[in-house]
Parts: C-alpha cells; structure tokens; sequence
C-alpha cells in the first residue's frame, strides 16, 4: 500500500481508499481545509501512519477501495463517520459486487484500449473526459494488474471479516461498474444518488469534506 499525506495542520483527518489503479494525482482538483491521507495500489495492506494527533478521523472510499475499508478502517482510531463512493465491500461476491463481464473488462485493459475504457466507463460527457486525461493516474499497466491479483487474494482471505456498515453511500447514477440497483438494495436508505454520472464522479465535488456533508 502507498499513500499520499497532505499536512494542513488540522486535528481532523480524512482517510481515503481510493479504487484499482488509482493514485493520488487523480484528485487534486479536489481542496480541503482537513487533513488528507490518500490510500492506494493494494498489493499489500501495510500501512505505517501516525493517526494519535488527530480527534476526528472520516473515512470515505471509493469503488475496490470500499472493500477494503470494509476490512481496514475498524482498526483507525476516532472514526466519526464512513462514506463508502460507488462501490460495495462485498467486491467480488456475484450478486452484491463487481459481475464477471466486468472483471472480464479489467483484465483486458492494454495500451490499446485504456482510453476508451475511461471514455466509456469513467466519465460522462467529452468534457469530462478531457478533465480525467488531465489528472490521469500516473501508474503502469503492469502496475494495476498486479494490483487487481492482489485484491483478488485480499477478498479470498478476508471476506468473512468484511465489516459492511458505512453511515451513507454515494452513487453514479449511470454507473456501468458495479449495478445501481443492487446498490439501492444493498444501501436502502443510507444511498444518495448523483444524477448524470458515472464512475469517476469527484468532478461533482469541491472537496472531500463535500462528500461528508452531502
């Protein structure tokens, strides 16, 4: 696991797991007054952070990542609340998670034809797009397939211990990854839905803190 820590010298801390193949490059357009600790590429789930200077600590996590905040946040001091983004902690489970079609697109994603899968899955409209290409994950291909192994074997040993409660969950309402209404059903009251979108929805919000107070 690797991270990226901006200090603002605050005593409140957000803790975002980010998705697969993600890194923190893709949401600098987003600016808080918090803390942030940005978490990502989970080959393993080692993580050496000093959490004992803050008093409130907010989890978000976004799409793979809400797994493994399923399995990691329990274990972070003075949590006030969990937002889990387009994505459920049941990652692979066939009714609940990711469906074989799509993991079929993960591991076909090459040189060839990662930008129209970002065209198509990550984004809404043209303008959009043009925005994602600008804060691109700098990773490697190599580097997210890797990853998706990993998390495979993540979810094999440690869904039995899955904590599924989160205080609310945030969705793309065109979301071609994981199903909306299997997410409705899963989340019932905790859900909000954004209207017009798709994966990638942080071009809707200004900040983290934005998702905490939606």
């Amino acid at each position: 696991m690797q991270y990226f820590y901006q200090n603002s010298s605050s005593r409140d801390l957000i803790v975002f797991f980010s998705g697969w193949g993600c890194d923190y490059n893709q949401f600098t357009n987003l600016h808080d007054k918090k803390d942030i600790l940005i978490l990502y590429d989970y080959q393993d789930l080692n993580l050496d952070f000093d959490f004992s200077k803050y008093d409130n600590i907010y989890v978000i996590s976004y799409s793979a990542g809400v797994f493994i905040a399923s399995i990691m946040a329990d274990n972070i001091p003075n949590v006030r609340q969990k937002v889990a983004l387009c994505g459920n902690p049941y990652l692979f489970d066939e009714t609940l998670g990711l469906s074989e079609e799509i993991i079929n697109v993960f591991k076909e994603i090459n040189l060839d034809n990662y930008l129209e899968f970002r065209r198509k899955y990550m984004v809404i409209d043209d303008a959009e797009y043009e925005k994602y290409n600008e804060l691109a994950s700098l990773r490697t291909i190599a580097s997210c397939e890797n990853e998706l192994s990993a998390i495979y074997k993540l979810y094999g040993k440690y869904k039995d211990k899955i904590n599924p409660e989160f205080d609310k969950a945030i969705v793309a309402e065109n979301d071609l990854i994981f199903n909306l209404q299997v997410q409705r059903d899963f989340y019932k009251e905790k859900l909000q839905i954004i209207p017009n979108s798709r994966h990638h929805i942080f071009f809707r919000f200004n900040s983290f803190e934005d998702m905490l107070d939606i």
